[in-house]
C-alpha cells in the first residue's frame, strides 16, 4: 500500500504544472517508470485497497489543479466524475487487454475532457500556451495581516467564527483559538483538524443566524468577482450563496471581506444590512464590513 502510495505521489509528481492543452501533452504526460513497473501490482489488488488508492489518486489530483489554479471549481458531481476516471484507469490496468502507451494516452485525455467540462475557461487560457504552467494561486496569509486587511479587532469579534477560504493551514482560525474565540474555517484544501473542514464553500450549508462573525480574505469575494467578469462564470450560483452568509449571519454579527463586490453591494436591503468599507492601502480595492441589524 505505502509503496503504490508513493508511486501515485511520484506520478503527479512528474506530471506537475504540465498544460493538458499544450498540442504535445500527450506525449509529454506519459507514465513513468515507477508507474510501469507498479501495474502488476494494481492487478493483484483487493477491492477494498483499490477503492482507497482511487480515492487518494482522486484527491492528489484534485489538490494539483487547485494548485495549478485556484479559480478552477470542481462541485460533488465533478468530484465523482473524476473518481470514474481513476476507476477506470485501474480497471484498464488489472485488466491488460491494451498496453500501457494506450491506457496512459486514454487516461489524460479523459483528464483533458473532464477539465474542459467542467471549468471551459481552462482550454480558452490555455490552449496554445507553453507545456508548463505558472500557476494562478493564493497566499497563506499570516493572522496579523488578515486582521489588519478585513479591519478586525479581537475585543469587538462576536461568536462564533467562521472563515471561508481559510487556506490549508487555517492561520487566523489557529490564532482565534489560540485567543479564546471559538473559530471555524472551511476550505477545499484544508487540512484534518476538528475546527477546520474541507469542503467547496458553494456546497457548504451555512444555516440561519448562526455566525457571530464571518471572514473571507481574498477568498469567496475574489472568486465571485473572477465569475462576475467571466463568460461562463458562475455568477448566479455565487449571488445565492452570497445572500446564504448573509443570512447566516446573526443579528449583529458581520461579514468582512475583501475585495468588495460593490456590483452586488448595490441592491442589499438597507434596512436589513449596513455597509462599510475600506480602502486598502496602496491599492485600487476596498474591503467590505457587512453587519445584519436585523
Amino acid at each position: 500500500m505505502k509503496c503504490l502510495k508513493e508511486n501515485i505521489d511520484r506520478q503527479i509528481d512528474s506530471n506537475k504544472g504540465k498544460n493538458l492543452f499544450n498540442i504535445d501533452s500527450l506525449e509529454s504526460m506519459r507514465f513513468i517508470d515507477d508507474t510501469i513497473r507498479s501495474i502488476q501490482e494494481v492487478s493483484s489488488l483487493d477491492h477494498e485497497t483499490e477503492n482507497f488508492l482511487i480515492d487518494y489518486a482522486t484527491d492528489k489530483c484534485l489538490h494539483e489543479f487547485c494548485r495549478i489554479n485556484q479559480y478552477f471549481s470542481f462541485n460533488s458531481e465533478a468530484k465523482e466524475h473524476l473518481r470514474s476516471i481513476y476507476r477506470e484507469l485501474f480497471g484498464a490496468i488489472k485488466s491488460q487487454n491494451e498496453s500501457v502507451e494506450t491506457i496512459s494516452e486514454d487516461h489524460y485525455t479523459r483528464l483533458k475532457d473532464w477539465l474542459t467540462k467542467t471549468n471551459p475557461f481552462a482550454e480558452n487560457i490555455y490552449s496554445g500556451k507553453d507545456d508548463i504552467i505558472q500557476p494562478i494561486t493564493c497566499s497563506e496569509y499570516s493572522a496579523n495581516f488578515q486582521f489588519e486587511i478585513l479591519h478586525l479587532n479581537v475585543s469587538d469579534i462576536l461568536e462564533p467564527v467562521l472563515d471561508i477560504g481559510c487556506g490549508s493551514q487555517g492561520n487566523l482560525i489557529t490564532y482565534l483559538r489560540d485567543n479564546g474565540i471559538e473559530a471555524y474555517g472551511v476550505d477545499r484544501l484544508a487540512q484534518s483538524e476538528p475546527y477546520l473542514l474541507a469542503a467547496d464553500w458553494l456546497e457548504y450549508n451555512y444555516s440561519t443566524q448562526e455566525w457571530g462573525t464571518i471572514v473571507s480574505n481574498l477568498g469567496f469575494s475574489n472568486h465571485f468577482s473572477h465569475h462576475h467578469l467571466r463568460n461562463s462564470g458562475n455568477f448566479m450560483e455565487y449571488a445565492r450563496k452570497y445572500m446564504q452568509i448573509l443570512n447566516s449571519l446573526k443579528i449583529g454579527g458581520k461579514f468582512h471581506y475583501a475585495p468588495s463586490l460593490s456590483f452586488i453591494e448595490q441592491y442589499l436591503d438597507s434596512t436589513v444590512f449596513r455597509i462599510e468599507r475600506h480602502r486598502i492601502t496602496s491599492s485600487n480595492f476596498e474591503t467590505t464590513i457587512i453587519t445584519r441589524i436585523k
